[in-house]
């Protein structure tokens, strides 16, 4: 089954699903080892991660689609990915979706705020005219139906926390997108769970938010009785992971080798979901190249296996030295 097609069945059922927010393919494939249905490259943790910049409208289409190609096809579940504004106007929206597509992508979400955009919970947000924004997610439809009518376009309005924006325009715009075609309308920068409601009211499902900027957030089964399409969390592979580096390098950084020797036995006691973690080079594949290697190569070929050493064998039970207490 085509992913976009696995992606709309699992915004066309009645039940929610997680999507959670990545940086690169290591996590997608995290994800996907974990057992997530779908998964979402996050702009704001793209831009940052891959070129050290801020949410702010500065990486290029090309950049983008570059990352979430090899996101999407490092895995076998689907992947939605942030796609800014469209990188121009929706002439340039026709190319972004085609190019998104073709890099095995399985949806898009494009918001309506000006070029250049920048991330959603950062203030001073400006959204383009509705008719332009309507255009915009008119061409992306098409430029859909050409290449694949199964690629979810995901229409995203910024007008609620933009200058001069308003709770009812950000209504009457998802709506007005969703009449030009949209799959799904993403309501973005909601400031209490009245307002969650009311647009599940108002503008109806399938719909998806952003609600950890809530001070409360609605567990997954609330969310799913009030209509809400997924559980969606942009930053969600890397959330934690921050602080853990943070407080680990600045240890390092102070204590050096005694720090390592610390957060190793830390690590070996870490209660791991599981019966065993995944050593993360059996997630990025390695078992796999084995398996090929020994399909294709010849026997003499396969030896290097018993003549080399290493911390890690493809396809045998490796594990990390701090995860096994190797010391020799």
């Amino acid at each position: 089954m085509k992913q976009t097609t696995k992606l709309r069945q699992l915004f066309d059922r009645p039940e929610i699903f997680v999507l959670p927010g990545c940086v690169n393919a290591f996590e997608t494939q995290l994800v996907e080892w974990i057992g997530y249905e779908a998964c979402y490259m996050t702009g704001a943790g793209t831009s940052g991660a891959l070129a050290g910049l801020p949410d702010a409208g500065l990486l290029t289409m090309s950049e983008m689609v570059t990352n979430a190609g090899y996101m999407a096809q490092s895995v076998d579940i689907p992947l939605v990915s942030d796609a800014d504004t469209g990188y121009g106007n929706a002439i340039n929206v026709r190319r972004t979706v085609h190019a998104f597509i073709r890099a095995g992508v399985a949806g898009i979400h494009i918001e309506d705020q000006v070029a250049p955009k920048r991330c959603g919970f950062v203030a001073g947000k400006q959204v383009v005219p509705t008719d332009e924004a309507v255009g915009k997610y008119r061409a992306a439809v098409d430029a859909r139906n050409e290449l694949d009518e199964d690629f979810i376009i995901i229409a995203r309005t910024d007008c609620r926390g933009a200058v001069d924006g308003s709770l009812e325009e950000a209504f009457e715009r998802s709506k007005a997108y969703r009449q030009a075609g949209a799959d799904i309308a993403y309501v973005e920068g909601l400031q209490s769970m009245e307002e969650v409601r009311a647009a599940v009211a108002e503008v109806g499902p399938p719909i998806m938010f952003t609600l950890l900027a809530l001070p409360d957030p609605p567990a997954h089964e609330d969310m799913e009785a009030m209509g809400i399409s997924c559980a969606f969390y942009p930053g969600l592979a890397r959330r934690m992971a921050y602080r853990i580096s943070w407080e680990f390098l600045h240890d390092f950084k102070d204590r050096g080798v005694d720090a390592l020797r610390e957060w190793e036995a830390w690590e070996d006691s870490y209660p791991w979901k599981h019966p065993e973690p995944p050593h993360r080079f059996d997630i990025a594949g390695f078992p796999k190249v084995r398996e090929l290697e020994e399909k294709y190569l010849s026997p003499a070929e396969l030896e290097k296996y018993d003549n080399s050493i290493g911390l890690y064998t493809p396809g045998e039970a490796s594990r990390p030295w701090s995860m096994t207490n190797k010391k020799s």
